[in-house]
């Protein structure tokens, strides 16, 4: 063949090819045949890596500071709930989950869909609360004050029963022999420790729950059936004094509870150093002795002290509310039957003492992650990449006041628990502690190894695949005395049996202060927290088999 005839074939081929054959370079004696050139075999295209793709394009920074200025500024009035603002901020969540077109999976609210409306009962706490004892009166929020529902609103006569620190841990009961149902318990504040101050309740020395949480204790005491607690402080009298100027705002602030209940816990009430010796019938030097030959023991010891008989009256202001869930579903595919709860509160403080706490870390960082994840699920599902399991957003009203929106969810879900698979909760994820300070960025997870191994393992992997941040598993430590796997909405969730993990950056120096606000909020980290939540998110709903309950850790 010769080179006009070779030249005219090549330009009768189709372009891809010609394209292909033009560049081998095949010299050819005249009249030799033509050799058949064999283009190379087409590549498969790379895997479109569609997580990456939605969250990328929707948890970002940009989405989360539009969110957050709007939930935390002033104009909200730190979202307590109940109030004005928290119920703005509802609406705000659940027109944000319309615009994504998320379904509202509530029907019985027919103005709303979105919202889980339910009632409750606010408790004031009025002036001119009395204990008097001994024919002397001590006066509200300067010799005592309190916390909870009051169970004295007109005055009642008391006759307490001490039980040293008010304390159950293993061998040590103080309740040991002791039925209190009905009964109003005194006890010290604190726990039993050496001259050097080690406490004697732990291996090592250090504080546990009962030192450092007054909560363990009330909650105790409810679950023995008490009426209500009063601790003794045994520190300076100035000290308590200081204390109660402090925390006065706080303790008129108003509480929230269902009608029928106390929120889990006794009502406390905390006497000075001198109102309590007078109500336990005793000196300074004999509570030291008896404090003393406690830790010297390590067992409750026996006591001669034998409280009085006082009159109290602690009256308390009662109305009706209602507040609200917000949820947004996101049906699945072949797995559609199987739920995963993005959770996080997204309610705050309120205002107090004429200041408002806007919560943007506590937990308006949690709810603006929880939110910008949804969009981005939301865009995956109506782009043709949805989801093999079922999504449940909740933002949850209530956390502040005692876990109270997860806790009515979780015993009035709108879906089974029983098809529920996990719950990522989010509070708090836009700060630094300060055990992470000139640190490389972290998050603490808690709770993920406690029912399933397998979250806990999916979680890591994740983590590794996606970025890599420091998981740091800390507060995983069943002798922590922060107590912060009991503290926030997941716990409900975990009660009946389902695998949570809690991703929190730690408390700051402006934790429940008013100084939280979106200007200390960090961006970059609350982004990248967001995103691994996201990622989770992502791999629990799309794997062929979810996460096994093989664990019971405490």
């Amino acid at each position: 063949m010769k080179y006009t005839a070779l030249l005219a074939a090549a330009l009768a081929l189709p372009a891809p090819l010609l394209a292909q054959t033009t560049k081998v370079k095949t010299k050819l004696k005249p009249g030799s045949p033509a050799k058949a050139v064999t283009p190379p075999a087409p590549q498969p295209a790379a895997p479109v890596d569609y997580a990456a793709r939605y969250a990328e394009r929707y948890v970002t920074q940009e989405h989360l500071r539009r969110d957050l200025t709007i939930l935390a500024s002033d104009e909200y009035e730190g979202r307590e709930t109940g109030a004005k603002g928290q119920k703005m901020a509802a609406e705000y969540i659940s027109q944000q989950f319309k615009l994504d077109s998320l379904q509202a999976p509530v029907t019985a609210n027919a103005a709303n869909p979105y919202l889980q409306t339910f009632g409750m009962e606010r408790s004031a706490w009025q002036p001119g609360g009395t204990i008097t004892v001994g024919g002397k009166a001590y006066e509200w929020l300067k010799d005592f004050y309190a916390f909870g529902r009051s169970p004295f609103d007109q005055a009642t006569a008391v006759q307490p029963v001490f039980l040293g620190y008010g304390i159950e841990q293993g061998d040590y009961s103080d309740y040991k022999g002791r039925d209190v149902k009905g009964q109003d318990v005194i006890v010290l504040l604190g726990e039993p420790h050496t001259a050097d101050g080690k406490a004697i309740l732990s291996p090592d020395g250090t504080p546990t729950k009962w030192g450092v949480d007054f909560r363990a204790k009330a909650a105790l005491a409810a679950a023995k059936g008490a009426r209500s607690i009063f601790f003794v402080s045994q520190e300076p009298a100035d000290k308590f004094e200081k204390m109660t100027s402090r925390l006065a705002p706080r303790v008129m602030q108003p509480t929230i509870a269902f009608a029928d209940q106390a929120g889990g816990r006794a009502p406390a009430f905390f006497l000075s150093p001198a109102l309590g010796l007078k109500v336990l019938g005793t000196n300074a030097a004999t509570l030291a002795q008896y404090a003393t030959a406690t830790a010297a023991a390590k067992q409750p010891t026996a006591s001669k002290l034998k409280p009085v008989k006082f009159s109290i009256s602690a009256p308390q202001q009662r109305t009706a509310v209602t507040t609200e869930n917000v949820l947004a579903f996101l049906p699945g595919t072949d797995l559609k039957d199987e739920i995963i709860v993005v959770s996080a509160h997204y309610d705050h403080l309120g205002i107090i003492g004429g200041e408002v706490y806007n919560g943007a870390d506590d937990d308006g960082s949690g709810t603006v992650g929880m939110l910008s994840i949804a969009q981005a699920f939301a865009k995956a599902a109506h782009a043709g990449h949805g989801p093999r399991r079922s999504l449940l957003f909740l933002a949850n009203t209530g956390e502040e006041k005692g876990l109270l929106g997860s806790e009515y969810y979780t015993d009035h879900p709108i879906f089974p628990l029983a098809n529920t698979v996990t719950d990522l909760n989010i509070d708090m994820i836009g700060r630094t502690d300060a055990a992470h300070e000139g640190k490389p960025d972290y998050v603490y997870v808690i709770g993920s190894d406690k029912l399933s191994s397998q979250l806990h393992e999916a979680l890591q992997t994740v983590n590794r695949q996606r970025g890599n941040i420091d998981l740091d598993f800390r507060f995983n430590d069943p002798a922590d005395p922060n107590r912060f796997y009991y503290r926030s909405d997941h716990y409900n969730f975990a009660k009946k049996g389902i695998p949570v993990a809690f991703f929190f950056n730690g408390v700051h120096g402006d934790y429940h202060e008013a100084s939280d606000e979106v200007s200390k909020i960090q961006f970059d980290k609350l982004e990248a927290r967001a995103r691994l939540v996201f990622y989770l998110a992502w791999e629990l709903a799309n794997r062929d088999t979810k996460p096994a309950v093989d664990s019971n850790k405490p």
